[in-house]
C-alpha cells in the first residue's frame, strides 16, 4: 500500500497575477486577481480557451514561474520554488531515453538524494501504474501511454501532496486516453492526494474532477467554478454528463467573442 490518509493537501491562491513582457517590451497580462482554494484530496480541473493562463497558473503552483502579484500556500506554507510536496506530469513523458523503466522511475529518489533508502518503492509505483514486466524496457520501445505512465509515477514516488497535471492525456488516442483516465483517478483514489489538472477536453474535466474552474481569455481570471456532484465511478454515456457540458458549452460561448470557436471543440 503506498497511499496516505494525512489531510494534506491544501493549496490556497490569493490574488494573483503575472504579467509578461514580449519581445517588443510590451507588457501582457496572463493572469490577474485569481482567488482559488484547493481543498485536500481535491480533483480539480482548470478549463478555459487557449491563452487564458491555465498552464502559467499551474507552473505558478508547481513553483516554476514566480507570481507578479498574491500569494500561494500549500498546507499554509508559501510557494516561492520547486519542492517535492508537488509532483508535476506534462503532456510530453520527457522521459530519459538512456534509462529504462525502473531507472527513469529512481530518478525522482535520486533527485531527492534518497534513492539508496527508498529504491525498494520503485516495484511499488510501476505496479501502481501497471507496468510490471517492462522494468527494464527504453523509451522508445513503449507506447506513448505507457510512457506517459512512467511519468505519472515518477513524479509519484516522492509522495506528493498535491499532483499538478498539464494535459498529461492530450496527445494520446482516444482509446488510451480513456483508459489513463481511469488508471489516474484509481491512482489518486488510492493515493489520497490532491490533483490539479489543466484540460481543453470538457469531457475529460467533467468525467474526473470534483470541481471544475472555468478560467476567462487573457487576462485569466476565475470566470465560475462548477461543482460535478456525480457518484464515482462514472459511466461516460450518462445523460446528466452531457446535460453538465452543455452547461459548461454555454458559459464558453459567453468568453468566446475574443477566441476563435476551435479552441473549445
Amino acid at each position: 500500500m503506498v497511499g496516505h490518509a494525512e489531510n494534506i493537501g491544501n493549496l490556497e491562491i490569493q490574488g494573483i497575477g503575472k504579467t509578461f513582457e514580449n519581445h517588443e517590451g510590451e507588457k501582457i497580462e496572463a493572469i490577474k486577481a485569481l482567488d482559488l482554494s484547493i481543498r485536500s484530496r481535491e480533483f480539480v480541473s482548470l478549463l478555459g480557451p487557449s491563452g487564458c493562463g491555465k498552464s502559467t497558473l499551474l507552473h505558478i503552483i508547481a513553483g516554476l514561474d514566480i507570481p507578479t502579484a498574491g500569494t500561494l500556500t500549500l498546507d499554509g506554507e508559501p510557494i516561492s520554488k520547486p519542492g517535492f510536496e508537488r509532483g508535476l506530469v506534462f503532456q510530453d513523458p520527457n522521459l530519459f531515453p538512456w534509462l529504462s523503466v525502473r531507472k527513469n522511475i529512481e530518478v525522482g529518489l535520486l533527485a531527492r538524494k534518497v534513492l539508496k533508502e527508498k529504491r525498494h518503492e520503485v516495484a511499488d509505483y510501476i505496479r501502481l501504474v501497471g507496468l510490471q514486466g517492462f522494468e527494464k524496457s527504453f523509451p522508445h520501445k513503449l507506447s506513448g501511454g505507457m510512457a506517459q505512465r512512467v511519468a505519472i509515477a515518477r513524479a509519484l514516488i516522492n509522495h506528493p501532496k498535491v499532483l499538478l497535471m498539464d494535459e498529461p492525456l492530450g496527445a494520446l488516442d482516444a482509446f488510451t486516453r480513456m483508459m489513463l483516465q481511469d488508471e489516474l483517478l484509481n491512482i489518486w483514489a488510492e493515493r489520497q492526494i490532491t490533483a490539479v489538472l489543466v484540460t481543453h477536453d470538457i469531457d475529460e474535466a467533467i468525467y474526473m474532477s470534483d470541481r471544475i474552474v472555468i478560467m476567462t481569455p487573457r487576462p485569466g481570471k476565475v470566470q465560475e467554478v462548477i461543482r460535478v456532484n456525480f457518484s464515482r465511478p462514472r459511466r461516460r454515456n450518462d445523460p446528466e454528463l452531457f446535460a453538465l457540458k452543455s452547461r459548461i458549452l454555454d458559459i464558453l460561448h459567453f468568453t468566446r467573442a475574443e477566441t476563435p470557436l476551435g479552441y473549445y471543440l
